[in-house]
């Protein structure tokens, strides 16, 4: 029964990953910027160490335990998950510079040295430190280098997505603080079966899942909850409300609802104010949300508010 589990699990596995790689992949080529390139690579170095680090150690086992001793077996899957960290040290990185880029500020090519100088130092530590002491698990060592570097890292983008600099900010601020809060989020669903883990599959499993599913939170986010506007090319100063309407394509009876909809009228006021009916009010409603590419009546009033057009 297991043995089916964990053929399940890998296969959702292979299709959250291929996922969040395709999304990535269409922000980019959608909207040609930076931070776009920047998510696809994130995607690529997280989910080559989900497969070479977490089901690579699954690999090993099922295929050498009947060749090899188990204390070898174990020295071999520790020296692999070892070598698989370059993997995850380059996917911080990528997260990092996206949020960076999100949040309107630059990095340079001292950073990114520091960055891995520093992290290569640390793996090169933990590797020695393995080698040399039997005195902790070397899987108990390498859970909580995960855990502490992926808390500090997600602490360190989170932050940097909720508290943009003084430089032009890439998304909405509606969204910083829901990609912000989400990283967080991620991050916690991801540490903490690591903390209960002790050889058990049940938990194994549980840290299978949010690993490959907390990390296509980003591409899955901004390709359907986020709003767009702030890629458009077009200057948000001196923004009339008249060239925001026109830019969407918003007819003249959409743009009263707009209106009515940022007073905070409901749309059953708005039907009696504009003496249309109800259906109708819901009907423009839901080609303003086409139009503008937002999902509710608060990103709506979030979007018009950034723009400071009413």
């Amino acid at each position: 029964m297991l043995n089916y589990i964990g053929y399940l699990i890998f296969l959702l596995s292979v299709a959250l990953a291929a996922g969040g790689v395709v999304l990535s992949s269409k922000l980019r080529n959608r909207y040609r910027h930076e931070i776009f390139s920047t998510l696809l690579y994130f995607q690529v170095f997280i989910f080559t160490f989900g497969f070479y680090g977490i089901w690579g150690q699954v690999v090993i086992k099922a295929f050498l335990s009947s060749y090899i001793s188990a204390e070898l077996l174990v020295r071999f899957s520790d020296i692999a998950m070892l070598l698989g960290l370059p993997f995850l040290v380059f996917a911080w990185l990528m997260l990092l510079q996206f949020s960076f880029g999100v949040s309107g500020r630059k990095t340079n090519n001292w950073f990114v040295l520091w960055f891995l100088l520093l992290n290569f130092s640390v793996i090169f530590f933990v590797g020695y430190f393995i080698a040399k002491t039997t005195a902790v698990k070397p899987i108990s060592l390498l859970k909580y280098y995960f855990i502490s570097m992926h808390f500090i890292y997600s602490i360190a983008s989170a932050v940097l997505v909720l508290f943009p600099g003084k430089g032009n900010t890439v998304i909405h601020n509606y969204d910083s603080k829901r990609i912000g809060t989400g990283i967080l989020f991620v991050m916690v669903l991801q540490c903490l079966p690591l903390l209960f883990y002790d050889a058990q599959p049940a938990v194994a499993i549980i840290f299978t899942l949010t690993f490959f599913a907390g990390n296509t939170f980003l591409p899955v986010y901004l390709n359907y909850g986020t709003l767009f506007t702030v890629f458009s090319s077009m200057s948000t100063k001196d923004f009339s409300f008249e060239e925001f309407c026109k830019k969407f394509d918003v007819s003249p009876r959409e743009t009263d609802i707009v209106r009515e909809i940022c007073n905070g009228l409901s749309n059953k006021e708005i039907s009696e104010k504009l003496f249309i009916s109800l259906q109708t009010v819901k009907d423009h409603t839901h080609r303003i949300y086409i139009k503008t590419n937002v999902k509710s009546r608060v990103q709506l009033i979030y979007l018009v508010k950034e723009l400071k057009i009413l």
